[in-house]
């Protein structure tokens, strides 16, 4: 977890930066959207991942840690969306992106939305209902990779 905090801490240190950049849509070529969309995507996965072990209970819940892990997941996940403007096209994001922008806004929302119940269960310390709450934000990331991922 000791990793956690330090990502968590790179990514306040950088988000004035980050949030500055991705508002202006500034990226020098499509390229570079991608590649900053897919490192926001695996911060995302890697914090989210975390938690899998907790929920499967192969570790022990250890409350602090899982808010830890919440607290740079709720960061990371506001990072990558702004990387699919207009001619960034490719990776692995589908066409379906840009083709149907409202779905894809609408399945970035309901992600989002999911978060607020994930990490409100942290603060109960409740283990089923994190379970519950978990199992709900990873069908939110399912369903936009099964609509708007290759």
């Amino acid at each position: 977890m000791k990793k956690s905090f330090l990502t968590f801490a790179m990514v306040v240190a950088m988000s004035p930066f980050i949030a500055t950049t991705a508002q202006a849509q500034f990226f020098g070529k499509a390229d570079d959207a991608i590649k900053y969309r897919q490192g926001a995507f695996q911060l995302m996965k890697a914090h989210f991942s975390a938690l899998q072990p907790v929920v499967k209970g192969q570790v022990p819940y250890d409350q602090v840690a899982v808010k830890g892990e919440l607290s740079v997941l709720n960061i990371v996940s506001t990072l990558p969306w702004q990387a699919f403007g207009p001619g960034t096209e490719g990776g692995d994001a589908s066409d379906d992106i840009w083709l149907d922008p409202e779905g894809f806004k609408a399945a970035q929302e309901k992600f989002l939305a999911t978060l607020q119940p994930l990490t409100a269960t942290s603060n109960e310390g409740n283990l089923d209902k994190l379970r519950a709450a978990f199992v709900e934000t990873g069908s939110s990331c399912k369903a936009c990779h099964d609509s708007y991922r290759k």
